[in-house]
């Protein structure tokens, strides 16, 4: 049995068939799903869904890409995460990939965005849903400053080299991959998925987006994390009912308060 550490069900094209999509991931043995917030206004649709599904859990950020989106304090995080449904904070993080002719300096707001979430992460001790891209070194050297070990929490739909996910893995993180493991040149990734400690590792799908092979270039849903799974279990050379069982025992381990009941 497998569990989606990290989809976006409520976004157009999944948010509107659920009853498929959740059949769908019973039909691929997925037995969970954590749909994960980007911004406080498609929050309550997050919670929504969070709400009419016993297997489905929640978060609660704002995505550093969405820069026009309304800014939290901690206080408002941790007001937000005391909904029962609520089991991490994020996604949360840094993002340098599009500039657009502006320099990382210019980028102070991510920065601060980021601070504000993991001190919500402390106050709750709920773990930290964390993004990076182009960004790996200032996002450690944050995460060090804060303190982020505390509350830890996954590196999602991790994309860097070994060499970063060590640095993580020492600051008490889990490391997240996605369909993109799938990739042919993903080497970089599949390079950590043999090396990461088992008991470090969680899978997800980022649906809609990042469709694993065979469907890649497709839109993505939870069900196919199991295609995630099986083929980390192949670079692993190891069962895939191992591989499915040690991920998902630690997705409960990491996400204390989500509960592992029976979809």
């Amino acid at each position: 049995m497998f569990v989606d550490s990290h989809c976006h069900i409520n976004f157009e094209g999944l948010g509107d068939r659920l009853p498929q999509v959740l059949e769908n991931m019973r039909a691929h043995s997925v037995t969970h799903a954590l749909c994960v917030s980007v911004d406080l206004e498609t929050l309550p649709a997050v919670l929504d869904i969070a709400r009419s599904y016993d297997n489905v859990f929640a978060s609660v950020g704002v995505h550093p890409d969405h820069e026009d989106a309304k800014e939290p304090s901690v206080a408002e995080l941790v007001e937000l995460a005391e909904h029962p449904k609520v089991v991490a904070i994020g996604e949360t993080g840094l993002d340098y990939y599009r500039l657009e002719g502006r320099t990382i300096d210019d980028m102070e707001w991510q920065r601060e965005r980021f601070r504000t979430h993991i001190r919500a992460a402390h106050a709750t001790m709920k773990p930290l849903i964390v993004h990076t891209r182009s960004s790996a070194d200032d996002t450690l050297r944050i995460m060090e400053e804060e303190r982020a070990g505390v509350p830890g929490g996954v590196m999602h739909c991790f994309t860097e080299p070994w060499a970063i996910a060590e640095r993580a893995l020492a600051q008490n993180f889990y490391i997240s991959l996605s369909g993109i493991v799938t990739f042919k040149n993903a080497t970089d990734v599949q390079d950590v998925a043999r090396r990461v400690p088992l008991e470090r590792l969680l899978i997800e799908t980022d649906s809609p987006y990042l469709a694993p092979v065979p469907y890649r270039g497709k839109p993505n849903e939870p069900a196919y994390v199991s295609y995630v799974g099986r083929f980390i279990a192949q670079q692993r050379e190891m069962p895939e009912a191992e591989l499915a069982a040690a991920t998902t025992q630690n997705f409960f381990r990491l996400i204390k308060r989500a509960a592992p009941a029976a979809a």
